[in-house]
């Protein structure tokens, strides 16, 4: 199989559906760390057998058998709005076959936080059952960027040709994801949204502030005479990173 035979491939909905049955099950009985649809706890070695089990079920192992240069798998706890992402060196137009290098990264913070809402969790337009499920179809989009890049040495999800290939390969109608962010599970936990004004307590005072941003804990400013933040108006402030739990809403 040559590495074009990848844009080519092209499964109907049943398939797509049955062989991400058979990777999810393959995926459940091989790994050590996970042991049902909800995602608790998941390490690299689990993403590198996610890989090997798509390679053989939708690629027909062309990359155990073709591909010469280097793959890497890793799982971030500081992507709190991506849920995945595909590294690559900046000269990769230049480099020989066995110079190709690759890293797919996966939040793992989306995964962890999968159940803290209850509503539909979408990733490229289809509804998920599962943070499992919601894992492989993140992968399944990092998979098209890797084929793409592999090719072309350029990939863009918002090109037809990627989304093509997407559709194709796995029956993708979108390149997004509606996952649960810290923001609004914020909102849904703590009644807590940017812009509010809190009070917190650290150091055994009481401050007040206003949060700027959320992820996994929220960013507060708060007004300080020696603070090294300004606005545009002047007023300075410090930051503080503070656990959602600990905010106070004034």
């Amino acid at each position: 199989m040559r590495k074009t035979d990848l844009l080519t491939l092209h499964y109907p909905p049943s398939q797509i559906m049955a062989r991400r049955e058979e990777v999810r099950r393959e995926l459940l009985r091989q790994s050590p760390h996970l042991s049902g649809g909800r995602i608790t706890r998941i390490f690299q070695s689990d993403l590198k057998l996610l890989f090997e089990l798509y390679d053989r079920f939708f690629f027909r192992n062309y990359f155990r058998d073709h591909f010469t240069g280097q793959l890497r798998f890793s799982l971030s706890t500081r992507m709190t709005k991506s849920a995945g992402m595909t590294l690559y060196p900046r000269n990769l137009d230049k480099l020989s076959p066995q110079e190709e290098r690759y890293e797919l990264r996966i939040s793992a913070v989306l995964l962890f936080n999968y159940e803290r809402l209850e509503r539909d969790k979408v990733v490229n337009g289809i509804n998920t059952r599962d943070s499992l499920e919601a894992l492989q179809l993140v992968f399944e989009h990092e998979l098209c960027h890797l084929i793409e890049l592999h090719c072309f040495k350029e990939s863009s999800c918002r090109q037809e040709r990627f989304q093509s290939l997407a559709f194709n390969l796995f029956g993708h109608t979108e390149s997004c994801h509606r996952l649960p962010l810290m923001s609004e599970i914020a909102t849904a936990k703590y009644g807590l949204s940017i812009g509010d004004q809190v009070s917190f307590q650290a150091e055994g005072k009481t401050f007040l502030g206003f949060i700027c941003r959320i992820n996994r804990r929220a960013t507060v400013m708060v007004p300080d005479a020696r603070g090294i933040y300004r606005d545009r108006a002047g007023k300075r402030y410090s930051k503080y990173y503070v656990p959602l739990s600990l905010l106070k809403k004034s």
